[in-house]
């Protein structure tokens, strides 16, 4: 059964987020001023608009291989019209990827930090043990500006998850904080180091049972190391 988001008010954007419904400029098709026009002005939208930052990452999402390297190879050719940081275009792009080489492209194509865009809040974590031994994590990796991204978990460490939920681009106002209840949990603050520790305890679990790591895992390979991709371990020879 699918579980729901996070945020609800956030699931109720995702209507409009469709890659259909973006002015993505289609190849083969000519140079028309105005869907440029209109692709650059909701290009701009992503540095102020959640909503539009949130609809990109979607769109994208939906996406086959092509179809991305189609939006990334647009990008290269219209962010020099753009008057917003560079990050701002390709963030909800990186927020959603979990190709290691369009991941690189992506990150290359940001550049440099730029002062402007530069997250306000460090990474966040946060946990709750239910009475029945269930783990709650939620991770709040900031993104730019005052967006950021919510990973969510349910989790036993020796046996691996249970559900995970990610929200690719989500105001920092609207993020999970400490006494907000997920799943019939409290949530509290965590170090972020134990947290990922045991995170990645329940990633070599899950996998050793044969079981495919969630997509929303993989857009997190950096947080958890190698555990993350490769071939799956051999079978735990406890009994």
């Amino acid at each position: 059964m699918a579980h729901p988001p996070l945020e609800p008010s956030i699931s109720s954007k995702l209507s409009g987020a469709a890659a259909d419904r973006t002015p993505l400029p289609e190849p083969g098709r000519g140079t028309d001023s105005r869907v440029l026009d209109a692709w650059c002005e909701w290009l701009g939208a992503l540095a102020t608009d959640a909503e539009a930052a949130l609809a990109a990452a979607i769109a994208y999402r939906e996406l086959d291989a092509k179809g991305r390297t189609s939006w990334l190879n647009a990008l290269e050719q219209d962010s020099v019209r753009l008057k917003v940081p560079r990050i701002a275009v390709y963030a909800p792009l990186l927020a959603v990827e979990s190709d290691p080489e369009r991941r690189d492209r992506i990150t290359f194509a940001m550049g440099p930090a730029q002062a402007e865009a530069t997250p306000r809040a460090a990474v966040q974590a946060l946990s709750a043990l239910r009475p029945d031994g269930l783990r709650i994590a939620t991770i709040i990796v900031p993104l730019y500006l005052d967006f950021v991204q919510v990973l969510a978990c349910a989790y036993r460490p020796e046996r691996g998850f249970s559900w995970v939920r990610h929200d690719p681009i989500v105001d920092a106002q609207r993020a999970p904080r400490p006494g907000h209840e997920l799943e019939g949990a409290t949530l509290e603050r965590s170090p972020l180091k134990s947290l990922i520790d045991e995170l990645s305890h329940a990633v070599l679990s899950h996998r050793r049972s044969g079981r495919e790591l969630p997509e929303a895992l993989r857009v997190f390979a950096d947080l958890f190391g190698p555990n993350i991709g490769g071939s799956t371990p051999p079978p735990s020879s406890a009994p």
